[in-house]
């Protein structure tokens, strides 16, 4: 069974920092792009981030840029993504996914497979 499994979210103040992590399981994820999205109340899911498996290409939101880092651990088949600097209007769920197509320039959830079942972030001001 496929399963992408995030943690680290929860409650944090405007200026505070909070890591994510995906558990990836089910297949073999190290060739795959991973991506956080996220999605607020009466918002469409956006994309936040993305990493190619060879960690050579990254993608930012123009609205993380500076802020939030992407990375991963492909032997723990894992991908974080590190929040600095938080703002309220970084509260949503926060999801990752999987693309086992090739790198984009300017990813979009249509191409990502598989999901997580989002972990939620509330940024407090």
């Amino acid at each position: 069974q496929v399963q992408l499994v995030e943690s680290g979210g929860g409650l944090v103040q405007a200026g505070g920092s909070l890591r994510l992590s995906c558990a990836a399981s089910g297949r073999t994820f190290s060739r795959d792009v991973m991506g956080w999205f996220r999605q607020a109340p009466g918002k469409e899911r956006e994309v936040v981030a993305a990493i190619s498996w060879t960690l050579s290409s990254t993608y930012y939101a123009d609205f993380v840029k500076g802020r939030f880092t992407i990375s991963r651990d492909n032997a723990k088949s894992t991908v974080y993504l590190q929040r600095n600097n938080l703002k309220p209007e970084d509260t949503a769920v926060y999801y990752c996914a999987a693309d086992p197509g090739f790198w984009k320039r300017r990813p979009s959830a249509e191409t990502y497979d598989y999901w997580g079942q989002g972990t939620q972030v509330t940024v407090s001001s």
